[in-house]
C-alpha cells in the first residue's frame, strides 16, 4: 500500500510498455536494413569475380605487348599464362569468364576487348563485361 505523500519518482526501471516500444523499434530497424545488407554482400562476391576480370584484363594486354603480333582471335586462358587455378576464387571460377571482341594491333600499340563475368547460380544477377578502356557494363 502506498502511504500518502510517497514519490513514485523512486522506482526504479522500465515500463511494460517502454519495453515493448524500444523492440518495436528495433525490429523495424532489422526489417529496413536486411534487404540493404543483402545487396552488400552480393556486391562484395561480386569483387572477386571484378579482380578475376582486371586479371585476366592485365595478362592479355601483356600478351599482345609480348608477342607483337596483330591479334583477332581471343587466345585461351593457358595461351596468356594463366592457368585455371588463378582464377578458381570461391564464388567464381574459370568457366565464368570469357573473352571476345579482341583485336590488337602491333603498330599503334590499340587493344580492344572485352571480358564477359557470368556470376555462378549462387549469386545470381545477370553478367557483366569489362572492356580495354576498364569500363564495366554497369558503370563501375
Amino acid at each position: 500500500m502506498i502511504e500518502k505523500g510517497t514519490d513514485m519518482r523512486n522506482n526504479k526501471g522500465f515500463t511494460l510498455i517502454e519495453l515493448m516500444v524500444v523492440i518495436l523499434i528495433v525490429a523495424i530497424l532489422a526489417a529496413v536494413l536486411a534487404p540493404m545488407l543483402t545487396g552488400r554482400i552480393r556486391e562484395a562476391k561480386w569483387t572477386e569475380g571484378r579482380a578475376g576480370a582486371g586479371t585476366i584484363a592485365t595478362a592479355l594486354r601483356a600478351w599482345c605487348a609480348e608477342t607483337g603480333v596483330d591479334q583477332a582471335a581471343a587466345p585461351a586462358f593457358s595461351d596468356i599464362g594463366i592457368e585455371n587455378a588463378d582464377l578458381q576464387g570461391k564464388y567464381f571460377n574459370v568457366g565464368c569468364y570469357a573473352i571476345s571482341d579482341l583485336s590488337y594491333t602491333a603498330a599503334s600499340g590499340a587493344i580492344a576487348y572485352t571480358i564477359t563475368v557470368t556470376p555462378p547460380a549462387s549469386i545470381g544477377g545477370a553478367a557483366k563485361t569489362l572492356n580495354a578502356s576498364g569500363t564495366w557494363s554497369d558503370g563501375r
